[in-house]
């Protein structure tokens, strides 16, 4: 696995007590529905966690295309500054150090967004089994198009 920052530079590398050298100074970029924990992330990505610098964005989707229409915005941005900001909660409490923000509607517009101002090292996208509106829309190629590593995994509501 290749964790080199896409400015060409290397990861540092930190020395564990019998164990492989574990990757620090990483930065992970997390686009999450819902409010995540540091063990929901170790579980998905093992160590490359410890030491990673965190940002989580939760973009303001709606759960179908008719919410989209009909509804106003403003409940799709709360539940996503909602899930954000308890998302960094916990992270910090965890000791992991994270940053957050509401992203916009089109998960793949709030990923680009986001790597204007966090060159992520790595992107984790969590979606619900059920897609809602927009979730899995142009996801499928994004790996390519930003040239990062994307790991996708579900989350519950």
């Amino acid at each position: 696995m290749d964790l080199r920052p896409r400015d060409g530079g290397y990861a540092k590398l930190r020395a564990h007590h019998d164990k492989q050298p574990a990757y620090t100074d990483v930065k992970l970029l997390v686009v999450t529905p819902e409010p995540v924990d540091a063990n929901l992330l170790r579980a998905t990505l093992g160590e490359e966690v410890e030491g990673a610098e965190v940002l989580v964005v939760s973009p303001a989707t709606n759960q179908s295309k008719l919410a989209f229409w009909v509804s106003d915005p403003d409940e799709a941005i709360h539940e996503a500054e909602l899930a954000q900001v308890e998302s960094v909660e916990r992270l910090e409490e965890d000791g992991i150090d994270a940053a957050g923000d509401t992203g916009e509607s089109e998960p793949v517009v709030a990923i680009q967004d986001a790597l204007a101002t966090f060159p992520a090292d790595r992107i984790v996208i969590f979606s619900h089994p059920d897609l809602d509106y927009r979730e899995d829309k142009d996801l499928q190629d994004a790996e390519e198009r930003f040239g990062v590593p994307i790991t996708h995994a579900q989350i519950s509501r």
